[in-house]
């Protein structure tokens, strides 16, 4: 590589851009070569590429969540010095997991590591869809899979444990096949560069990546701000509260004051913290900077052990991953607030619906409207913050599950009132057509998103059973026939309407 400095950045850029086709490519692979819909339709799943030292270089742009926590996992892995060829799995969230349903494989590659996360519909768990409702430990949430070393006896040993054994199959098929790819793309590539070189640039991109968040952290008032909310807890209001410091080009984030870890799932562990805290850093600095490790450098998070946020096996943590997460951005947003413009606040849930029974299991998240932006009305009917999925198409949920849409609408004006309006929620209204069990994961049912500057709040979200209102977080048999209803928070406004 020449040292004149703009063929240097020209040739940095080209192999930047060229690790993240690896990165997208093989989530393009996941989500074509998947069986279940959760998967292939809603593409709940996230890929990246890690270098030798377990830093995070490349992601595709896929789940929030699930990216931001990646690290932990191939620390994990790493801590057994896999062998090339060899592709590890795992999904315990107190050895580098998040949540049971997200099975992490890991792989070497030339120059470090291949990483896939995938939503399975089942791993388990006392109820169909493995997200419980009411689980209290672990145990209740499905297969607890430790760092393994994935070959053809593991695999079937864990699908065999699992609903929908072929289904699972062809899931855990398609990561593998993104690992392949994978492996293969990263040799062409150092082929065609240089390993050498290949290796430098991917250096450089994480420098790079610090520097310009570090450079937006110090344009930002110094000072500590605080904020707090709460989540809804079956037996009671859980606080998530935090204290966000800037000092200079760097950034602290202290949970401390967090209630501590509870008797239902809404526990996570540290890394789903992490991972939601640098969501938010990468929305207030550059949001349109290609992510790496190196934007996360700058950020410490802390958080008392034994916490809601930083939980202590066995502790349940089905809802952590995705309401927990969720309020997480609400708080920190709320405390930035206090220095730089930010949105009001959106649904600030996810709005998990999980249906089944020993023939099928379906999981989906369900969009809502997103707070004001000071130049801007929120949007309606989009998954926002943490989650970055698609909604199933109505054809393909109806085609595959014993499943009907009935209604699939906006919810309209549940957005707050203000100068700039909050974007609507919607309804989604779900028939079934046999027997089966549900659960729902939600949030925002008793308080709506708030509006900032006068604006005025989302109305808050609603579930119902034939017309009949249904709690926050319920698991409850269903007869063929039976509607669900679920109705989505709208997001806060801003301003004060003229």
């Amino acid at each position: 590589m020449t040292n004149h400095p703009q063929t240097v950045n020209i040739h940095l850029q080209v192999i930047g851009e060229s690790l993240r086709a690896v990165a997208e490519e093989m989530g393009a692979v996941l989500i074509r070569s998947a069986f279940s819909a959760n998967v292939k339709e809603r593409r709940d799943c996230s890929t990246a590429l890690f270098d030798d030292r377990g830093r995070m270089i490349a992601q595709a742009e896929h789940i929030p969540v699930h990216l931001g926590a990646m690290p932990d996992a191939v620390a994990a892995v790493a801590a057994h010095d896999p062998a090339p060829g060899e592709v590890w799995i795992l999904n315990d969230p107190y050895a580098g997991g998040t949540h049971l349903p997200d099975v992490t494989m890991v792989s070497r590659t030339a120059l470090g590591f291949a990483v896939s996360r995938a939503h399975h519909a089942d791993v388990g768990a006392v109820e169909p869809g493995s997200m419980p409702a009411d689980s209290r430990t672990l145990a209740e949430e499905g297969v607890v899979i430790p760092p393994t070393r994935l070959d053809d006896d593991a695999l079937a040993g864990f699908v065999a444990r699992m609903r929908n054994p072929e289904e699972r199959r062809g899931d855990f098929r398609a990561q593998l096949a993104a690992h392949r790819l994978a492996e293969l793309r990263v040799d062409e590539l150092c082929e065609r560069r240089g390993r050498e070189t290949v290796a430098a640039a991917m250096d450089e991109l994480y420098a790079y990546s610090e520097r310009v968040v570090r450079a937006a952290l110090a344009a930002l008032p110094d000072g500590r701000y605080e904020a707090e909310d709460v989540l809804e807890g079956i037996r009671g209001e859980l606080v998530v509260r935090a204290a966000v410091t800037i000092a200079g080009d760097e950034i602290e984030i202290d949970f401390d004051g967090t209630s501590p870890q509870h008797d239902g799932n809404l526990n996570c562990p540290l890394a789903v913290a992490r991972s939601a805290s640098y969501f938010v850093v990468r929305c207030v600095t550059d949001p349109d900077l290609p992510a790496s490790g190196g934007a996360f450098a700058p950020v410490t998070v802390s958080a008392p052990a034994g916490c809601l946020v930083n939980a202590r096996a066995p502790a349940a943590v089905a809802a952590g991953n995705v309401e927990t997460s969720s309020r997480i951005v609400d708080v920190l947003f709320a405390a930035l607030a206090q220095a730089v413009d930010v949105p009001a606040q959106g649904q600030g849930t996810v709005n998990n619906v999980t249906l089944g029974n020993e023939s099928f299991t379906y999981y989906e998240t369900i969009g809502g409207g997103q707070g004001a932006c000071p130049d801007a009305d929120g949007p309606s009917g989009v998954h926002v913050a943490m989650s970055n999925t698609l909604s199933t198409p109505v054809e393909a949920l109806e085609l595959q599950y014993p499943l009907r849409v009935e209604r699939y609408e906006l919810r309209l004006g549940s957005g707050g009132d203000g100068l700039r309006r909050g974007g609507d929620g919607v309804i989604r209204e779900l028939r079934v057509l046999e027997p089966c069990r549900l659960s729902l994961i939600t949030e925002r049912r008793a308080r709506g998103p708030k509006g900032v500057r006068g604006g005025a709040d989302g109305t808050p979200g609603r579930n119902l059973l034939n017309g009949d209102e249904l709690p926050a977080k319920a698991t409850v048999d269903l007869d063929a026939g039976d509607v669900i209803t679920i109705e989505t928070p709208g997001g806060g406004g801003l301003g004060r309407a003229e």
